[in-house]
Order: C-alpha cells, then structure tokens, then sequence
C-alpha cells in the first residue's frame, strides 16, 4: 500500500513540474485548443501580436447554424459594432500578457460571447496541453479548462 501511495505522489509531482515548467515561458501558450463550456464545444487558436501580447480567437463551434440554417453572429456583444461577426470568428481575449514573476498570462479582459459579458482574466498551465483559464468580476467568477489540440 505504501508503494502505491508512494509511486502516485511522484506521479502528481511530477505533473506539477511539468504545469510549473510551461508556465515559464510566455510562448508556451500559443496553439490551439478546444474548450467545452455548457455542453458547447469550440476551438480557439492563441497567437502572438507584434507587440508581444497574446491573443485567443475561436475558429470552430460546434454548432455554428441557426435555426434557419445560417451562420450564428455574436448578437450578445456589448459592442454593437461587432454583432455581425460569425460566432466562429470571434476574438475572446486581446491584449493578454505573460507576467514572468507570476508565471501566468493576465492583464486584460475575456469575452463569454454565450453570456454577452466580459470579465478580467487570468491563465496557466494546470497539467500538460491543460490551461486553467478563470474570468472574473472582484474575484467572483467562473474556471474553464482548454486542452491544447495543437
């Protein structure tokens, strides 16, 4: 019995290590990933600006049509403006940057375009090709997991 314990508390540091070694560089967030949030599935690609800042736009949704068989919009965005993109082109996160002390991306905001909102947000590597990405309003908020596809 003891082995057993043994040999999974190494198991579990070892996966710790490895979340810690990922979030250790700012460039390991890139690629894409697929999120499952209330049974909806998406895909979301993170890139690289120029400026060094970090963005994540979705470019599949599982169901993308309406009931009449057209592309879905992102009609919940609180900014008018942007109510006619296709919902598998909307751009969750802009501007997210990776602060090396804290061995996380934060520092901007994240758009739930199921709920029409945008809360603060913060991202790590939890395990491996696992972000642990939790959105929040005064620290009140919701933790969603994206698996690394690519």
């Amino acid at each position: 019995m003891k082995k057993i314990f043994f040999t999974l508390m190494c198991a579990l540091m070892v996966v710790a290590a490895n979340a810690q070694d990922l979030n250790s560089n700012g460039d390991n967030i890139l690629g894409e990933y697929l999120s499952l949030k209330d049974g909806s599935k998406s895909k979301i690609r993170i890139t690289k600006q120029e400026d060094g800042a970090y963005t994540a736009q979705v470019f599949w949704v599982e169901r993308d049509l309406d009931a009449n068989g057209n592309k879905r919009k992102d009609v919940k965005n609180p900014d008018k403006s942007l109510r006619n993109v296709d919902i598998d082109k909307v751009v969750l996160i802009k501007d997210l940057k990776y602060v090396a002390k804290d061995k996380e991306w934060k520092g901007t905001k994240i758009y739930d375009p199921t709920a029409g909102k945008i809360y603060n947000v913060s991202i790590e590597f939890k395990e491996e090709n696992k972000l642990k990405v939790f959105g929040n309003i005064l620290g009140i908020g919701k933790t969603l997991y994206w698996t690394k596809i690519k």
